[in-house]
């Protein structure tokens, strides 16, 4: 076949705009699954860590609930009660800094709440990639369409043959890159929208566990979210 049809032929006939467009796509499709694997095993573990965070209040005393979440340093749930706690120390110790004017509800809050905010920046890294390649890789692959159109019937001008099987086949070719195009958003768009809904569950179960230390921290114990609002009482370690 003289016209073979399809990627190949248009890197081999495609100029060095041409060329870029397709290495850019090419790139894009990359460090956009790479974003999604690496963020979904995230929210994969967060969510298991979410779920398992419910045994803390099933203890004694803080210590060992605390053993109950594990040692690992990026459990956000561990890193947030070991911040509660060492904002409650740090008030009840300290005499002379303006956070005194504080009161402990007020002081933790502020603790807590940097915390989460911590983590929910760490969470959300890499998703403004995705919603960039999103957004602009259909219109890259539009341009390589257009780009590669108007090379195609450039040089059939200059060839002086504008018959139809002449221009069937590098037109059809330009127009791959669109199909490119969407072959790499469609997928980033789609990964964009399950990490944002993972990453909400978390956030809000965190949110949660958070009420709680507050709770906990200011009070002695958890406020359990239930009508009649009730109490579960746990020692502080």
């Amino acid at each position: 076949m003289d016209n073979q049809f399809g990627l190949m032929n248009l890197w081999a006939q495609g100029d060095i705009v041409t060329r870029g467009v397709a290495v850019m796509l090419v790139g894009m499709s990359l460090a956009s699954w790479i974003v999604i694997l690496i963020k979904a095993l995230d929210v994969i573990r967060y969510k298991r860590l979410a779920r398992g965070s419910s045994d803390f209040w099933h203890s004694e005393d803080f210590a060992t609930a605390l053993n109950k979440l594990g040692r690992d340093d990026t459990n956000p749930f561990r890193a947030l009660a070991l911040e509660g706690r060492e904002a409650t120390a740090h008030h009840r110790n300290t005499k002379a800094h303006l956070h005194d004017t504080l009161d402990v509800s007020d002081w933790v809050t502020r603790c807590l709440r940097n915390g989460i905010d911590e983590f929910t920046a760490r969470l959300q890294t890499g998703l403004a990639v995705l919603a960039s390649v999103g957004s602009t890789a259909p219109f890259i692959g539009l341009f390589g369409t257009v780009w590669g159109i108007y090379h195609a019937l450039m040089s059939i001008s200059t060839a002086g043959q504008a018959t139809i099987d002449k221009v069937a086949g590098p037109i059809g070719e330009a127009l791959i890159m669109t199909a490119l195009g969407l072959a790499v958003a469609i997928p980033a768009v789609l990964g964009y929208n399950a990490l944002v809904r993972g990453n909400k569950f978390v956030l809000t179960k965190l949110n949660s566990f958070a009420h709680d230390l507050h709770a906990y921290f200011v009070t002695g114990a958890r406020v359990q979210s239930s009508e009649p609002a009730t109490v579960l009482p746990l020692k502080k370690g």
